[in-house]
């Protein structure tokens, strides 16, 4: 059974979307199944997110953030020595390797990213450049005119017509 969709007849009939189908095309192929660690994606203001994974069991040192050009890569390595004096009957918890990325939007930037209680708080913020902020364009209100209608057969205006009378 095939899953993922064609997306050929947009990219032929649209311009400038191109990062748009990448990107889905992307998530069509990514393997759903591998959910470590777990993370939350919160929205904190309009502008502010928060990316929050649970890395129990790795220090600062051992986990390393990348912002690149609208991508974040979050990659945990551990060096792997709790079962070297064999002392160990069951091991459970999760220390594996592991990578996440997040696709960010235009204008997002990392903040700040803190590690507290095996959780990794990543706090984003989105800033529009000022040239791409919406603007309220004035308009220009000269003085005012009046335009004074005209019968068909008449070249002078009302007022021309009662001065020459008098």
């Amino acid at each position: 059974m095939r899953t993922g969709f064609d997306f050929s007849p947009y990219r032929r009939s649209t311009v400038g979307f191109d990062r748009l189908f990448d990107f889905l095309e992307s998530a069509a192929r990514t393997d759903v199944g591998d959910n470590y660690p777990p993370f939350d994606i919160e929205k904190v203001s309009d502008d502010s997110y928060r990316i929050t994974l649970a890395v129990a069991g790795f220090k600062s040192n051992e986990i390393d953030i990348t912002a690149r050009q609208n991508l974040l890569v979050v990659t945990g390595r551990k060096a792997e020595n709790r079962n070297k004096d064999g002392n160990f009957l069951h091991v459970g918890i999760a220390t594996r390797a592991f990578e996440r990325r997040f696709e960010l939007a235009d204008f997002v930037r990392v903040e700040n990213a803190d590690l507290r209680d095996g959780l990794l708080s990543i706090e984003l913020v989105r800033e529009i450049p000022e040239a791409m902020k919406p603007r309220r364009i004035e308009i220009n209100g000269g003085s005012s005119h009046t335009i004074e209608a005209r019968a068909e057969n008449d070249q002078q205006p009302q007022e021309e017509r009662e001065s020459v009378a008098a």
